[in-house]
């Protein structure tokens, strides 16, 4: 990631004058004008911020459509697959509208929980400017289904008390990133150079992706891994060298996942770290403050950015909606324009509308690296419902893990990794 038929207020009174008929596609017959519309979004870990933000947009929607009602409820990221579930099961239980974590639309779309708004979205005058990578996280096989509410990506942090004290400068590739970490840890073996982990998937696949890989390739709606091929195998044995006593030993970090590499960068261990925008609270939490940077993790040639992952999340509208035009009207005034500058004033989330980030970057510093890194452009993961199998079956971090172990080479340990996930895109359809 990470976390919208009328623009905002006006083209949502428009709309719902003029709405469109009940969509075939959607479970269920009814589409009432009026009634009660259960929402479910994520609960943060400071809910405050954001819950101000929704209840601002709820009393507009509220105000804007007579007899209508707003009911909306946090749910807990951790449990959010069994509670959907559930929802997919028993449309009665359902909410109308739903937050979505993005790499979980391929998996949603398969179940038949989703509904398709490609007519809606396509009509909304503000998706025009929807940076790319978010529109094909609500994309499968051509057709949308929600509307991206924010978009995360990671970048290279980095210590300027240490790198100025050691004579550094932020390194402009990949190559000069390894040597850089190096002479950090030589120079202050209490640090790690740059701390990286075995089981940090997302701060690993820059690399794959810098060196020309991919992660699988597209065959109509079917996928193929492609995570065995020469220039992702350079990839991973790029990512992989850097596990040593030299830069990050292997005992300590093969088994760090990325909120361990946060932790360790935030608490004054490490010299770099790959780390989100989303991070930057925490790092501001820690012992560094005020003795960090940021910058685009740099890739292959010098002035180039390795490509990222483009996490974050989604807002979409169930298929059992009985109120289908007035749960669309709603998800796109939760992700509007207006409504994503608030909720990056309030929780720092990263808009998914390249004008409306430009402005945040202008208010907050912070925010430029990462808006340079959107800009250079980003990757997502397979558009399929095998990759959630694959994800949470750690396909990624084991190999990554055999490899860093020494128990295989990274040839043979991409090879089963992708036979694995052929696996996994084959169960899928």
């Amino acid at each position: 990631m990470k976390l919208p038929v009328p623009a905002f207020l006006v083209a949502a009174l428009f709309l719902a004058a003029c709405a469109p008929q009940t969509s075939s596609n959607s479970a269920s017959d009814k589409d009432d004008k009026s009634g009660t519309l259960r929402v479910w979004l994520f609960q943060e870990v400071g809910n405050d911020p954001k819950q101000k933000v929704v209840d601002s947009v709820v009393a507009g929607f509220e105000k804007a459509h007579s007899g209508t009602k707003v009911d909306v409820e946090y749910i807990p990221v951790d449990t959010r697959a069994q509670r959907v579930k559930a929802a997919f099961n028993d449309p009665e239980s359902a909410p109308d509208v739903m937050e979505y974590g993005n790499t979980d639309t391929a998996g949603y779309v398969r179940d038949g929980g989703l509904l398709d708004v490609t007519r809606d979205f396509g009509a909304w005058s503000e998706a025009k400017d929807t940076d790319p990578t978010a529109r094909q996280s609500v994309t499968v096989a051509g057709k949308v289904y929600g509307a991206p509410f924010y978009v995360g990506v990671r970048a290279l942090y980095y210590r300027t008390d240490v790198f100025r004290e050691l004579g550094l400068k932020p390194p402009a590739t990949l190559a000069e990133l390894a040597s850089t970490a190096r002479a950090v840890r030589k120079a202050k073996p209490d640090l790690y150079g740059l701390v990286v982990g075995g089981a940090y998937t997302y701060g690993a696949m820059p690399f794959i992706w810098a060196a020309g890989g991919e992660l699988a390739t597209a065959k109509g709606t079917s996928y193929t891994s492609a995570i065995d091929s020469a220039a992702a195998q350079k990839g991973i044995k790029e990512y992989t060298a850097l596990f040593g006593d030299d830069n990050c030993p292997a005992a300590k970090c093969a088994g760090f996942g990325g909120n361990d590499t946060v932790t360790a960068f935030a608490a004054g261990k490490a010299g770099m770290a790959i780390g989100g925008d989303f991070s930057h609270a925490a790092v501001e939490a820690g012992t560094v403050k005020g003795k960090y940077a940021v910058v685009p993790l740099p890739g292959a040639t010098a002035g180039s950015v390795a490509p990222a992952f483009a996490g974050g999340n989604n807002i979409g509208v169930l298929k059992s909606t009985t109120h289908r035009t007035l749960a669309v009207q709603l998800m796109e005034e939760l992700t509007a324009k207006k409504t994503q500058a608030a909720m990056f004033d309030a929780m720092g989330f990263l808009p998914t509308f390249k004008d409306v980030r430009d402005q945040a970057a202008a208010k907050e510093p912070f925010v430029k690296p990462f808006v340079r890194t959107l800009a250079a452009g980003t990757k997502f993961v397979p558009a399929s419902a095998g990759w959630s199998g694959i994800d949470s079956s750690l396909v990624l971090p084991t190999m990554f893990q055999e490899v860093i172990s020494g128990k295989k080479s990274v040839a043979a340990a991409s090879g089963e990794a992708a036979e694995k996930m052929d696996a996994a895109f084959g169960s899928a359809g």
